[in-house]
């Protein structure tokens, strides 16, 4: 983004987008359910490369990614993360696909307090006694959900943990957006581009094997992939965390709804209750930040 710095109303409507779109992503995965989920995650990165390479190339900002990889400190980051944002794609892509929605939107509930776990673990943030009740809450739902399955509920916890560990590695690459995004999906292609040629090799490939609608849905992942992340650059310079804090529960909640209201996914008693401990956890958490923060506005005032 260049730092460039925009209007505390149009970060948070950039906000609202990036978080938007995220949250309408299961639409965009179930027009492509009758491919292999593999398939669309290896068409994801190839074509977020390409379109990350053609947006650096047109604002002359290629030189930038390619001094980045000279360092040795940067390097391994960049394939910590790309391995962890493929695994994560990977996960979500699957859960839509396999009609398994509401357990993508509780992964995405969990993540930002396993975030907050992994702030007080790995950089010694501290946690204070509300976030550990919401901790609290959200492991009790959890185990919760572990009691009735008999089993650990691995879609939603994978996507919670690869995503935050995802963030964590992120922590200490200072690049924008697009430029690390970039670097990630051009590590994995070459990985993408083999698994595509084989498959395509046995017959299997859906590209070239299908009608244009679908074509043309795999090539614009791309476009899908790089706008909200241009977004969530755009709100992190004008608004504050907190405040974007607040609006990332908007990507778990759209894709409940969805899951339930358009494709009629009805909740067993395993989700039900880890869904009952992380949304209060998260009701918890919302309403202690912004009493703090309301506190805060009026120690100001006075």
């Amino acid at each position: 983004m260049g730092g460039a710095r925009f209007s505390s109303k149009a970060g948070t409507a950039a906000a609202l987008g990036a978080y938007g779109m995220w949250g309408l992503f299961p639409v965009y995965w179930k027009l492509l359910s009758h491919m292999h989920s593999l398939q669309i995650l290896a068409h994801r990165i190839v074509w977020a490369m390409l379109f990350c390479f053609l947006l650096l190339a047109a604002t002359g900002k290629l030189g930038h990614s390619r001094a980045a990889i000279k360092s040795r400190r940067v390097v391994p980051v960049i394939l910590a993360s790309a391995l962890l944002v493929t695994f994560n794609w990977g996960l979500c892509i699957y859960g839509v696909t396999s009609g398994r929605v509401l357990e993508t939107a509780l992964g995405y509930y969990i993540n930002p307090l396993m975030s907050v776990l992994l702030g007080a673990l790995l950089f010694h943030e501290r946690i204070d006694r509300s976030t550990m009740a919401t901790l609290t809450l959200a492991v009790t739902g959890s185990g919760g959900a572990f009691v009735f399955y008999g089993r650990i509920p691995w879609l939603p916890l994978g996507l919670a943990v690869s995503f935050a560990l995802y963030g964590a590695v992120k922590k200490g690459l200072n690049l924008p957006p697009v430029e690390s995004l970039f670097l990630e999906t051009a590590a994995a292609t070459p990985f993408a581009l083999v698994y595509l040629v084989i498959v395509q090799q046995q017959g299997h490939g859906a590209f070239l094997n299908s009608y244009g609608l679908t074509m043309a849905l795999l090539a614009f992942e791309g476009v899908i992939t790089a706008i909200p992340l241009l977004l969530f650059g755009m709100a992190a310079v004008s608004i504050k965390l907190q405040t974007i804090g607040f609006i990332q529960y908007l990507t778990p909640s759209c894709q409940l709804l969805l899951g339930i209201l358009a494709y009629h996914e009805i909740p067993d008693r395993a989700l039900l209750a880890a869904f009952a401990g992380v949304i209060a956890s998260v009701v918890v958490y919302v309403g202690t930040h912004l009493h703090q923060l309301r506190c805060s506005r009026q120690a100001g005032r006075q």
